[in-house]
């Protein structure tokens, strides 16, 4: 695989420096541009993130002496100085769709973890190992936008990553209802316990906008690619709760389903273990070996013992059962700001640079 030269726009919130953390050592992606807002470009990295670096790991000697650029005002450069840009920003939602439509314009590809474009037809919000056939939509979209090579990918919100791909095995049996209740990490809000003392010892019962996120994203998800656009699926029925927990990472999720054909739990157990996506099929650097991890243990999955499991990329699930309303019920826990957020980034950028997106 050749190298390419990367950017992140956005490197001084949670989402870009967890980038910076994947991409310091990454094998296929050299980190060559940081950028932000106004009031940070100029400044070394190191004095622009200053005390907001929430990483457990320490900020790399070389990344922290890197130059902030301004994401807007430096879009030119920035396009002509790499090959593809992470996107991670704190904006108005019209300014980021002309900031990513922007560099995608000036022939710079766009990986986003932003919400604002997952909506359009013909972009792909990508979980890799469960639609990466929603890759072919990118020419449609070239065609729209007048590009060549430019063009904007999604991943879609955090809240779904622990639950969509524990039901996407399962779909042969025919998913007629899902209920899904997410218990949210704070580090979903951009928050540590540091910055946010009112979350220790408490509940939160609204986190806006990510119910409705949480029912309509996996429609998208599960859609049809025809005639160069995707066309979200009808089914299954979803309805969702999402509240905000006292726990540092990792996203828990409550899950109870209904099938047109119950299929026992010996199938479900077979179907978790042996599904592999593209990304495993193609051994993807940030690809976890066993994408669906199944827990006999009725205290698992925990947030604070598996939500790095396999880099923080894998699904954990455990406590499957028959339920009296739904056929079954299970809990699954994915790490929100890795599998959720800029890991899932890095994976759909690896996806697309095997499948030759970038060149």
């Amino acid at each position: 695989m050749k190298n390419y030269n990367v950017g992140v726009i956005g490197a001084t919130g949670m989402v870009g420096q967890r980038f910076i953390t994947l991409l310091a050592d990454h094998p296929w992606f050299k980190l060559k541009v940081l950028a932000a807002s106004e009031r940070s470009a100029g400044k070394t990295y190191r004095e622009a993130v200053g005390a907001k670096w929430a990483m457990k790991t320490p900020l790399p000697e070389w990344v922290g002496d890197m130059v902030v650029k301004d994401a807007v005002k430096d879009m030119q450069d920035i396009a002509f100085e790499v090959d593809f840009v992470f996107c991670a920003v704190d904006m108005p939602s019209d300014q980021i769709v002309a900031l990513e439509q922007g560099y995608a314009k000036l022939e710079c590809p766009v990986v986003s973890n932003n919400k604002e474009h997952r909506y359009y037809a013909d972009v792909p919000m990508l979980i890799p190992e469960c639609n990466s056939e929603h890759i072919a939509v990118i020419e449609t979209q070239r065609r729209r936008l007048g590009t060549k090579r430019g063009f904007v990918a999604v991943k879609p919100n955090c809240s779904i990553q622990s639950y969509v791909p524990a039901l996407h095995p399962l779909r042969g049996y025919g998913l007629k209802a899902v209920l899904a209740c997410n218990y949210q990490a704070i580090s979903g809000a951009g928050k540590t316990f540091e910055t946010w003392p009112e979350m220790v010892d408490n509940l939160i019962p609204f986190i806006k906008g990510e119910e409705q996120k949480s029912e309509v994203e996996p429609m998208k998800i599960w859609g049809e690619v025809k005639d160069g656009v995707i066309v979200p699926a009808e089914r299954p029925l979803i309805t969702t709760q999402c509240l905000r927990v006292p726990v540092s990472d990792g996203h828990t999720s409550a899950v109870f389903v209904k099938f047109d054909k119950k299929p026992s739990k010996e199938e479900i157990l077979k179907a978790w273990a042996e599904f592999k996506g593209e990304p495993q099929r193609l051994e993807l650097p940030s690809a976890p070996k066993q994408f669906i991890n199944y827990f006999e243990d009725d205290n698992r999955p925990q947030a604070k013992l598996d939500r790095d499991l396999e880099g923080g990329m894998a699904v954990s699930v455990g406590r499957l059962r028959e339920d009296t309303l739904f056929d079954y019920k299970f809990v699954c826990l994915s790490h929100n700001t890795l599998r959720g957020a800029a890991g899932g980034g890095v994976l759909a950028a690896e996806l697309l640079a095997a499948k030759g997106c970038f060149d």
